[in-house]
């Protein structure tokens, strides 16, 4: 009796300690962003601040801007994720259970494009966007991430869980495609596409390199831009640059805890289905 015992302390010490690793730099941004300006520069770096203050978010909200440029984070990472979810629930359930022509051929298409790194399509998307006129716009950031292959590709594999018995039935008793698609499939879908909706979210709040090369306009400056502009202008404000740091951490760290029950959800459900 004692071994397992002794097992399970020695795993959840060593859990623990790693959790204590993961956490640190969180904390320690915590605690720098309320420090005196100058403070975290001192040797040895102090783990806690003296006198502990709010000034930098003050400063930051107050001078810098940093409210605009988090309602353009929010207003953008909410709609590309509308948006896609829309675009990629409708065709990975169309890849899964809708026969059409040259289907298989163009998924295999579509899945052999995962391959191509992101940074090689951006030229050519970049032109694209210039000749439709969306470049200094959000529609430019929102644009790529209508449709995403990998969350097409997550719908599809979980929609082929659904039974095509059910779809039949509900075809006979005269359900259309349409009602089918909301009543019967999108009910089944709610685990992945909360898991779907996080990944989208989370990409599109943190994505720095995309805003930054289509927008030009520093009121439309997403968080990620608009902290790395300001610690251009302030380089050895670090405990400003870290309060900037935890306002663009804290909103998408509160979403995953939120909803982190869907989304471990939707992954034990996928890979047992799947």
């Amino acid at each position: 009796m004692k071994q397992p015992i002794f097992v399970s302390a020695m795993v959840n010490g060593l859990l623990v300690a790693v959790a204590a690793i993961t956490l640190f730099p969180l904390l320690w941004m915590l605690s720098v962003s309320l420090m005196a300006p100058g403070e975290a520069s001192n040797y040895p770096p102090p783990l806690l601040p003296a006198h502990p203050s709010l000034n930098n978010y003050r400063e930051l909200f107050a001078h810098a801007g940093m409210g605009r440029y988090l309602a353009n984070s929010f207003a953008l990472a909410t709609a590309a994720t509308v948006i896609s979810l829309t675009f990629n629930v409708m065709a990975g359930y169309a890849f899964a259970k809708l026969r059409f022509a040259g289907r298989e051929r163009l998924f295999r298409v579509l899945l052999a494009s995962l391959v191509i790194p992101a940074q090689v399509a951006m030229l050519p998307l970049f032109l694209m966007l210039k000749y439709l006129g969306l470049v200094n716009t959000y529609g430019g950031v929102i644009v790529p991430a209508l449709a995403g292959i990998f969350g097409i590709f997550l719908v599809r594999q979980y929609a082929l869980t659904i039974p095509d018995d059910l779809l039949e039935a509900a075809r006979i008793d005269g359900a259309g495609e349409w009602r089918i698609f909301a009543v019967i499939v999108l009910p089944v879908l709610k685990p992945i596409l909360v898991t779907l909706a996080i990944f989208t979210f989370l990409a599109t709040w943190n994505d720095f390199m995309w805003p930054l090369i289509v927008l030009t306009d520093k009121d439309l400056y997403t968080l990620p831009v608009a902290l790395a502009a300001l610690s251009r202008e302030h380089v050895q404000d670090n405990e400003m640059m870290m309060a900037g740091s935890v306002v663009t951490v804290l909103p998408v760290l509160l979403l995953f805890l939120v909803l982190q029950r869907y989304y471990i959800q939707g992954l034990l459900l996928g890979s047992v289905k799947g």
